[in-house]
């Protein structure tokens, strides 16, 4: 059965939800049926099996499924994460190795992590792939690296570390990745939102990485022009309300995993902005994949919303381009709109298949 749930990043926004088995009441209030929290260390700094075990139990109750983050898995910005090192005192993969035997002891067996973090800086330097200092070839494979430390403790407890398709790296690096580890306790999270902001077609994306996908971050998007005029402005919006296809995402990534939850990464207070400089020299320089086939895709979606903003159709960039002072409410509001529009897609999917 295909559950849809909520995204929550407790360290990033507080406690707006409830903490703890409060927050799944919330949730499960709202029509949602599972939850993937951001970092383990965000229900209990200290793994506090009492409360961990006091979420699990009402989150059996409730019949929700839950998805744990665990952190992220590059080695050139572990001291972004020192509550990670903390759990290992003083060793990051002790650390990480706890998580995991938290997480299997409380039945969680989906585990969430990606490459790096978005930055408040400009594009390009916006993410970890710009860092001069730390060539980008040189972070990927100390990412290898450890996701091949990090294999024996995901084999022993029976785990599976889903790698989200960031704004920081490519589908094609991230499939390297996980194609290199050739283990089933490595998959991929997919987020069909983010591979623009590395110049590729979302679609393409999908397609390549849908047989290891075995978790989601969903939501769906909006391709401006740049006002500067030097590249392409990804917008995030609910799913159904912008240009991805969700009847054709959730063919792709289903028949690949047909259990699979559908976690939506909800947006409040903001617009999901990520500019993507595709005519600046050194971003192009950071991408030697650049595929011109995903490049013809991309400008092909921000003349469709330049067209619609000219008719009247469709948002234009200085509609989608704000902030929203009641973040809880927005990001409610952006979840209970992608759950419907996902719900609808589904049942229309199911209507459709011929009756034995």
């Amino acid at each position: 059965m295909t559950r849809i749930g909520s995204d929550i990043s407790l360290v990033r926004v507080g406690d707006l939800w409830g903490h703890g088995p409060a927050l799944l009441d919330t949730l499960h209030a709202q029509g949602l049926e599972g939850v993937n929290i951001r970092t383990l260390t965000d229900l209990s700094p200290t793994l506090d099996r009492g409360e961990l075990d006091a979420f699990r139990r009402r989150a059996d109750e409730l019949g929700m499924y839950v998805e744990m983050g665990v952190g992220k898995i590059n080695p050139y910005m572990t001291a972004e994460l020192p509550e990670v090192r903390a759990l290992g005192d003083g060793d990051f993969i002790a650390g990480m190795e706890r998580m995991f035997a938290a997480c299997a002891e409380m039945g969680w067996s989906t585990l969430w992590t990606a490459c790096a973090g978005v930055k408040e800086y400009a594009a390009p330097y916006d993410t970890d792939r710009a860092r001069r200092e730390a060539p980008w070839p040189d972070q990927l494979r100390a990412i290898s690296s450890l996701v091949d430390k990090l294999l024996p403790a995901l084999r022993h407890y029976d785990l599976v570390l889903g790698i989200e398709t960031h704004e920081e790296i490519t589908t094609r690096e991230l499939l390297r990745i996980v194609e290199g580890a050739d283990d089933p306790h490595v998959g991929i999270c997919l987020d069909p939102a983010n591979p623009i902001a590395r110049g590729e077609d979302p679609r393409a994306a999908v397609e390549r990485v849908a047989p290891h996908v075995v978790s989601t971050q969903l939501r769906d998007i909006r391709v401006h022009p740049s006002p500067e005029g030097n590249g392409l402005t990804r917008f995030l919006r609910p799913c159904g309300e912008g240009q991805l296809d969700w009847d054709e995402i959730l063919g792709i990534i289903l028949a690949a995993n047909p259990a699979l939850n559908l976690t939506i990464e909800g947006v409040g207070g903001w617009s999901g902005r990520s500019d993507v400089p595709i005519a600046d020299p050194f971003w192009v320089g950071l991408h030697p994949e650049l595929d011109d086939a995903d490049l013809d895709a991309l400008h092909a979606l921000a003349a469709s919303s330049a067209r619609a903003a000219a008719d009247g159709s469709g948002p234009s960039f200085s509609d989608l381009d704000v902030f929203l002072p009641d973040q809880r409410t927005t990001h409610d509001a952006f979840v209970a709109r992608s759950a419907s529009h996902l719900r609808s897609v589904l049942a229309e999917r199911a209507a459709s298949v011929p009756s034995r």
